[in-house]
């Protein structure tokens, strides 16, 4: 199976390229905040856990997300592989997916972290909020705030797949396009 761990910063792109590569390599799509909110759609036990706990405002704990994703992917046992999207995002995640995806005898093959000069991350997610209407995206201060909670909390997942040799960084800046070819070359080398 070709297990991906698309990485980077708020506004590097990620969703943007996560499509592409779907499309490419025929993978199914495993993005946390997706399955969160289908789970809650569907009502099945792991949703309602999981909206027990968003509506205190609290974060969903990391054996709940689990559950979730190892649901997504006994569902679609049969696909070629999948692209983790806003998870790990931590550690402990990286961790527990490691073990979760051993139990179903596979891994993930690689990481790949999109890299976006910060100036870049701001623009980009100023015209997505005009674009999209998020309104995560509309305020300076609250994206310079999640870019910082990624680089404290979330980049360093980089060094725990990098010390598997999975971790391969990838310029983020150029076009759409460009980006795909640079990503396409890494991927094809464990396809």
């Amino acid at each position: 199976m070709l297990n991906i761990v698309l990485f980077g910063p708020p506004g590097a792109g990620k969703g943007t390229q996560a499509e592409k590569i779907i499309e490419k390599y025929n993978l199914v799509h495993l993005s946390t905040g997706d399955i969160l909110r289908s789970e809650i759609k569907m009502k099945t036990k792991l949703g309602k856990e999981a909206k027990n706990y968003m509506d205190k405002g609290e974060l969903v704990p990391d054996e709940v997300v689990i559950g979730m994703i190892e649901s997504k992917i006994d569902k679609n046992i049969d696909s070629k592989g999948f692209i983790f999207d806003g998870f790990p995002r931590t550690i402990a995640q990286a961790e527990a997916l490691d073990g979760l995806l051993e139990k179903k005898g596979t891994e993930i093959k690689l990481m790949l972290s999109l890299e976006v000069e910060h100036d870049e991350l701001v623009k980009r997610l100023l015209n997505r909020a005009k674009d999209s209407g998020r309104e995560d995206d509309k305020d300076e201060m609250v994206i310079e705030n999640r870019i910082k909670v990624y680089h404290d909390e979330t980049a360093p997942v980089i060094g725990y797949y990098d010390s598997k040799d999975k971790a391969y960084s990838v310029q983020g800046m150029g076009s759409i396009e460009e980006i795909f070819k640079n990503l396409c070359e890494i991927i094809d080398q464990y396809n």
